[in-house]
């Protein structure tokens, strides 16, 4: 069961790797120039980390995003920077069109022999816990993305310094840290494809009863191995890790849906609706009610 990470090859001739897709992450191109693209499997829909660092900007789709110990919504124009060795996933729940920016510059490379880009040192360290870029700093760089395809040579290349730059330089209030700490985790991981089939099992499940003996036999792992094998790559003890998945779908259905809180509650795998609440107010600092009428304040 020995499962390296996912290993990224970054096409000859060029700094870094841009990748497009249509309807799936399963199905993704290598844009190798104007016109020229490399068919190949897409990796984005499954637990998963890799060396180099990624800009992810999704043209159409929605569903729920993983990074490090972050679990929450995305939806159409969703803008994340990851760091090098962040475990991520993005769970979209149709089909789905976006692009991504792959690359690696590590302690040595001729990226950094020019001084001006030491400046870009602290964004790449405060990237291994994800930026969710907004604002007009996500629109600028979106921009660039879309035009990253279309381009070739020194032109892409100036594409690419000009998103560096500007990411680099963005007001704090268009990038959001989403995971609470950064991962390291060793290059060649035994137990990642135990641990992305676990996650798998939990997005597929979680709204019925979920037994930690179901994913032991799942990932073929002992109960101690597993609690610490899954908190190690995914932030989160296999419980935590439930109950968000739980409380997301809970307020994604209080923001857009019409059902009382006790069939919302019973809807997305609680069991105790003194529990659900109890969770809900530690975990958003409001009651469920509370959190339905700030976010529909027009509803009654």
């Amino acid at each position: 069961m020995r499962v390296a990470r996912e290993t990224i090859l970054i096409p000859s001739g060029h700094s870094f790797r841009v990748l497009k897709w249509q309807n799936s992450v399963r199905a993704v191109e290598c844009i190798t120039g104007p016109g020229r693209a490399i068919q190949m499997r897409g990796e984005g829909d499954h637990w998963h980390f890799h060396t180099e660092m990624e800009l992810t900007l999704w043209h159409d789709g929605s569903g729920t995003r993983f990074v490090g110990d972050h679990i929450g919504t995305f939806t159409s124009g969703d803008l994340v920077l990851l760091g090098a060795k962040l475990p991520h996933y993005w769970h979209a729940s149709g089909l789905s069109s976006g692009l991504s920016l792959q690359w690696h510059f590590p302690e040595g490379h001729p990226f950094w022999a020019f001084p001006e880009n030491l400046a870009l040192l602290d964004l790449f360290k405060r990237a291994g816990r994800g930026i969710r870029l907004s604002g007009q700093t996500a629109s600028s760089v979106s921009q660039y993305l879309r035009e990253l395809p279309v381009a070739f040579g020194t032109q892409q290349l100036a594409l690419f310094f000009n998103i560096l730059s500007c990411i680099a330089s963005a007001p704090p209030q268009d990038c959001t840290v989403l995971s609470l700490r950064s991962f390291n985790l060793p290059l060649e991981s035994r137990y990642q494809m135990a641990i992305s089939k676990a996650v798998r099992h939990l997005i597929a499940h979680f709204r019925g009863q979920v037994c930690l003996e179901d994913l032991l036999r799942i990932t073929g792992l002992s109960r101690p191995t597993f609690a610490r094998q899954f908190k190690q790559h995914s932030g989160r003890s296999f419980s935590a890790f439930l109950n968000h998945l739980r409380l997301q779908a809970a307020c994604h259905e209080l923001h857009h849906g019409n059902r009382t809180v006790l069939e919302i509650a019973l809807n997305c795998g609680f069991t105790q609706l003194s529990f659900f609440n109890r969770l809900f107010r530690r975990e958003l600092k409001c009651s469920p009610t509370d959190y339905r009428n700030k976010k529909r304040p027009h509803s009654r």
